[in-house]
């Protein structure tokens, strides 16, 4: 139920694209992503990260693009947040020794080091690839066609990378008879 929230904002900004315009979309993206972070800050007492990036770059983009009445910035946004996700990403492998990736889901999965590290990267190359190909959607075809991809293709993109991640890393996960080994080795100390 909590990832259906994270779309309303895309979903309106949909609706209202192909009632309105642009314009009035990306003000129902800044106003709903707004009132997503309120509502999780008083629902859950905290924000994620992410969720506060994101919105960030969604009022800056956005209010650019309605104070200058210019569509240009809300079609870099979605390349900012990917290449910030991908340079966080890589950051944190490379410079932290603590890849992302493995902090978000290390306490639910247990993987050995080199796959944390391989699916961190897969991840942030996979934002990297993302971000330019929205740069060549987003200025070498219409504005409808770009919206489309915004809403569709970049969701289907990302839920089939997620279910390639989750076949990756599915041969890598201990075996239930070893998990009860573990288990049996802990007690027993």
């Amino acid at each position: 139920m909590k990832q259906f929230f994270e779309f309303i904002p895309l979903i309106i900004f949909f609706i209202v694209y192909k009632m309105v315009d642009i314009y009035a979309a990306t003000g129902s993206l800044i106003i709903t992503t707004g009132l997503l972070l309120a509502y999780n800050y008083f629902k859950h007492g905290k924000v994620e990260k992410m969720h506060v990036i994101t919105f960030l770059m969604v009022l800056i983009f956005g209010s650019l693009t309605l104070i200058l009445h210019d569509d240009l910035f809300i079609k870099w946004k979605v390349t900012a947040v990917y290449a910030l996700f991908a340079i966080a990403l890589l950051a944190s492998q490379y410079i932290f020794k603590k890849p992302i990736i493995k902090q978000m889901l290390g306490k639910e999965i247990t993987l050995p080091e080199n796959v944390w590290k391989n699916l961190n990267f897969a991840w942030a190359v996979f934002f990297f690839i993302l971000g330019l190909l929205n740069i060549y959607v987003a200025f070498y075809m219409a504005e409808d066609v770009w919206v489309n991809f915004k809403v569709f293709g970049l969701l289907g993109a990302t839920i089939v990378f997620t279910l390639i991640s989750g076949v990756y890393i599915y041969k890598y996960l201990p075996k239930e008879e070893d998990k009860t080994k573990d288990q049996i080795d802990a007690d027993s100390e």
